[in-house]
């Protein structure tokens, strides 16, 4: 067979040959770019890899400025710059209403939470102290009706009249401290090994002691009336001016049944004591003696309007 004669290699294009020379054949270039030959380039902008041996080009899709905005530059647009209706305002305003009304409702329901945690026995004993209050005056109004009674009915008025002023001046002597008096009751003994005692604390107590129907109160030695006062704490508290000094013992004139209660109640005396690190008993008796006496004040400018 004839043998064909080898050619010899003719310059051309080689990629990725070393030692390629001339020129790429046509369309050499749309093949590199994965394009097709004889068509036009995509717009938008690309990126040339030139090399010694190769040239490549990747296409990237250019920005549309029609395209939709994405889901965070949405979120911002609708947030910003803020929109406020004529409707929110109004809704707006009717919460800001409804959370006064809760807030102030709340207020009022936590000053009765010491009534509402407290036990069943508890609550009958202070609605029992409240019906021997009313029992008290109902028996105050009857004695006065029946002191008009007898004015008006006996025959020598003159001397019933000066009875009934004795009898009440011992009666007023009683509350304002000029003479002693005696008679069933209490005693509160208060211990302040702390200090943590104040005086508005023994005040407390007095009050308490007062709304159950005390007649006469002592403490330490210093009789307790309508116009005393407590100033001080600690080591330095005074009643009426005069040093006191702990164990703080009360002496109180009432019906036991009324007053030990009225100290016992949740929240009350001897709980508040108690949370002061202080201790306080409540011992009744059949008999006690108040003899701690006031010199009587004559008043300056206040006179009798009776004729």
């Amino acid at each position: 067979m004839p043998r064909h004669p080898q050619s010899a290699p003719q310059p051309g294009y080689g990629l990725g040959k070393p030692g390629g020379t001339g020129t790429p054949p046509p369309g050499a270039g749309e093949a590199a770019r994965g394009g097709v030959p004889g068509e036009p380039e995509a717009p938008g902008d690309s990126v040339h890899d030139t090399s010694a041996d190769h040239d490549v080009r990747v296409a990237v899709p250019p920005v549309d400025p029609d395209a939709e905005p994405s889901g965070r530059r949405r979120l911002g647009s609708a947030l910003w710059p803020p929109r406020v209706t004529r409707a929110q305002l109004i809704v707006a305003l009717l919460l800001f209403v409804l959370g006064l009304g809760l807030a102030i409702q709340v207020s009022s329901t936590s000053e009765n939470s010491a009534l509402r945690g407290a036990r069943q026995e508890d609550l009958v004993r202070i609605l029992d102290e409240l019906d021997d209050r009313t029992q008290r005056l109902e028996d105050e109004k009857a004695r006065l009706e029946k002191q008009r009674t007898e004015l008006e009915s006996s025959s020598d008025q003159a001397e019933e009249a000066r009875r009934q002023t004795q009898e009440r001046e011992q009666q007023l002597g009683i509350l304002a401290g000029t003479v002693a008096a005696q008679g069933p009751g209490i005693t509160l003994t208060v211990g302040d090994p702390s200090g943590a005692v104040e005086s508005d604390m023994l005040l407390d107590a007095i009050q308490e002691l007062r709304a159950a129907g005390a007649e006469a109160i002592q403490v330490n030695g210093v009789r307790v009336v309508a116009d005393s006062y407590f100033t001080g704490g600690g080591d330095d508290m005074r009643i009426d001016g005069t040093k006191v000094t702990a164990p703080y013992v009360f002496k109180v004139i009432g019906k036991p049944e009324d007053l030990e209660p009225a100290l016992n109640i949740p929240g009350g005396v001897v709980q508040t004591l108690e949370k002061e690190q202080a201790t306080a008993t409540v011992e009744r008796s059949a008999k006690i003696v108040v003899d701690a006496l006031r010199p009587a004040k004559r008043p300056d400018y206040a006179q009798s309007s009776s004729q």
